[in-house]
């Protein structure tokens, strides 16, 4: 954790890693975008793609557990000065979603030495209803930013 970071190093480091994420192959195929809010929480937002629908035509769970592992590591990597892993979330399907645009959040709840702590949540893009929710758990490694 980078200790006594001013509030403007921390959103320059976001800003790098906006950069340096968009140019991720696996983004690129979801066709998702990242940004941060005022309170400096990961944003996911991703358009609706029919290559990513279950048998009944709607959004595979697979897709709402990715949105909510990238929201919770995006809120938390800014804070460290190595890279993060994921050590555990859990995701919650709580409906049935078909055709419509997907928006991820992170909510930082903890952020220590050796572990962060997050709750996140997919909700459609159009009217803000939770469509599934999580908590992870992030870890800095030995693995330095490349910048």
């Amino acid at each position: 954790m980078i200790r006594g970071m001013e509030k403007d190093q921390v959103e320059e480091r976001r800003q790098k890693i906006i950069e340096l994420t968009h140019s991720a192959p696996i983004i690129a195929s979801l066709g998702s975008r990242l940004s941060y809010n005022e309170t400096g929480e990961a944003v996911w937002d991703m358009p609706y793609h029919p290559g990513f629908d279950h048998a009944l035509e709607g959004v595979h769970g697979g897709v709402f557990a990715t949105l909510l592992d990238n929201a919770g590591w995006f809120t938390v990597a800014p804070h460290y000065d190595t890279w993060i892993a994921t050590v555990e979330f859990q995701v919650r399907l709580l409906e049935h979603v078909q055709k419509r645009d997907l928006q991820a959040v992170g909510h930082l709840i903890k952020l220590g030495k050796r572990l962060a702590t997050t709750r996140m949540e997919v909700l459609t893009a159009d009217d803000g209803k939770i469509v599934a929710m999580g908590s992870g758990t992030f870890a800095p490694t030995s693995v330095k930013i490349p910048f």
